[in-house]
């Protein structure tokens, strides 16, 4: 480029009735210069298509979010619980499907008013130090969320648990559900349709009484807001003790999800490259301490992908290493799980939800085969 310039003085000093067509040329040297660096930037991200083992039978309404149910005892019994949001009168429901994308109809909780997200925890304690595994979803038009045992499918919450009490704007949204691993306490971690610019989020203790029913007691109000569309996509970390969520149109924000942390923010990440929507957050775990962080770029029917660990230098730095390709439309809701379920998902399962009323259900194997 140096020696362009260079020679291009010397022909404008000796032919200046020709300057345009050398200015002319310099713009289309820049310019090819400047776009070869940029497809090199470009092309440094991988980006790969892959394609579903199933699809989901169809819900009755509106899909919004799956959770994978982890069979401990028998991995090819696990199940995949959805969210139907429901129809204008706001009525939907849990359903229920096998690895196979089978709707399981006798698990089906319907009659749910509007459920939106939903998640899962195991071990909760209840009556007499016994255990239980439980689902948790919000029910929006009720501003209640709805606590579920697994695998009964059996609501346990007293006709559900306010959520925002007190507050102007409620209409819960996301949830997730975070376990203290010292202490085995459970918190639900619960956003809304609109709120306030910080405490955007509310974090509750859930406690089963003596009578088996759980309740919830608000332990915490933390989290940035930007103001522009909403915030629905939560994420939780369990083993490294943070709590991600999507401030769809920004980015993904990062706190700590113990209630007696601090409140500040430790990463805003996936700031560029997104069509529209931040959405759905699903955290991919290969060790302890390391895997990867899958965005839905809702609009584009992809994912990017950011490493669990961060960066060597700072771990609260996670950059875009990696574009998926799905055949999703607009998925808003994703889970994703290492554990091996059956041969065909023997390296873990990713389950998203499309707007044509189904979820689909891909192998991990094809996300992240150099890797594994």
């Amino acid at each position: 480029l140096n020696v362009c310039y260079f020679y291009s003085k010397r022909f404008l000093f000796l032919h200046p009735m020709k300057f345009r067509f050398v200015i002319l040329l310099l713009a289309c040297l820049l310019n090819i210069h400047f776009s070869s660096i940029s497809q090199e930037r470009t092309s440094k991200i991988p980006t790969i298509e892959v394609f579903p083992e199933f699809k989901s039978d169809t819900v009755s309404f509106d899909t919004d979010d799956p959770a994978i149910y982890y069979n401990r005892k028998n991995p090819a019994k696990s199940l995949i619980m959805s969210t139907d949001k429901g129809g204008k009168s706001g009525q939907g429901g849990i359903y229920v499907f096998d690895l196979f994308g089978k709707n399981i109809e006798s698990k089906n909780l319907l009659g749910i008013n509007r459920p939106n997200n939903i998640d899962i925890a195991y071990g909760l304690l209840g009556k007499g130090k016994s255990k239980i595994d439980i689902a948790v979803c919000t029910e929006r038009n009720t501003n209640k969320i709805r606590v579920i045992k697994l695998p009964e499918m059996q609501l346990i919450d007293g006709g559900g648990i306010d959520v925002f009490q007190d507050e102007i704007q409620r209409s819960p949204m996301g949830i997730a559900l975070f376990t203290d691993a010292k202490t085995n306490k459970i918190y639900a971690i619960v956003s809304r349709k609109e709120g306030p610019l910080q405490g955007y989020l509310f974090q509750y203790l859930l406690q089963v009484g003596d009578s088996g029913i759980v309740t919830g007691k608000l332990v915490r109000k933390f989290g940035q807001y930007s103001g522009l569309k909403e915030i629905e996509s939560i994420a939780v970390d369990n083993e490294l003790g943070f709590v991600y969520y999507s401030d769809e149109t920004v980015g993904v924000r990062k706190y700590y999800a113990h209630p007696d942390s601090s409140g500040r923010e430790l990463a805003l990440f996936a700031k560029t490259g997104f069509t529209e929507d931040h959405e759905g957050i699903s955290i991919y775990k290969t060790s302890a301490k390391k895997g990867f962080i899958l965005v839905s770029d809702q609009q584009a029917n992809q994912f990017h992908v950011f490493r669990r660990e961060g960066e060597p230098v700072d771990k609260h730095k996670h950059e875009l290493i990696k574009v998926i390709k799905t055949q999703t439309n607009e998925s808003d809701g994703s889970e994703i799980t290492s554990y091996k379920l059956n041969r065909r998902f023997r390296y873990g399962l990713f389950v998203a939800m499309s707007n044509n009323k189904t979820f689909h259900f891909y192998s991990v194997k094809n996300f992240f085969d150099e890797e594994l």
